[in-house]
């Protein structure tokens, strides 16, 4: 799958995508049962067809009822979603993401997760990234 293709996923293909990987696979039943304001079942269909056709679902035969799963692992999405907002709106500066992201979340962080981050950055700078 090309970088491009991930990009110009609509609102309701990227929705449709975080239900299966929520789930982990999911039928067109479950993907409408999960969709907020859903569209017709028909529709849901159409839409896993064109995220297969795209690359970024994949389907099994089970019984009569198609099950889609996803092509790429979520956590290598998210690395690519993460570093084309790095590129797009911070300029390459992971420093600049981080104080934003700290910023927006500066009331909903723990001690435990403000430890968690020290430690990550403590070996970072032993790896010498």
């Amino acid at each position: 799958m090309s970088k491009n293709q991930h990009q110009t996923l609509s609102r309701r293909e990227r929705q449709i995508m975080d239900i299966i990987y929520r789930l982990g696979k999911a039928t067109a039943t479950e993907v409408l049962n999960n969709l907020n304001d859903p569209p017709s079942y028909s529709a849901v269909r159409a839409l896993l067809r064109v995220l297969e056709e795209k690359g970024h679902l994949q389907h099994q035969l089970d019984g009569q009822r198609y099950v889609y799963s996803p092509v790429i692992a979520r956590e290598n999405v998210k690395r690519s979603a993460l570093s084309r907002v790095l590129q797009t709106f911070f300029d390459n500066s992971t420093e600049d993401v981080v104080a934003a992201l700290l910023d927006i979340s500066q009331e909903r962080l723990s001690e435990d997760q403000l430890s968690r981050m020290e430690e990550l950055i403590k070996q970072a700078r032993k790896e010498g990234r």
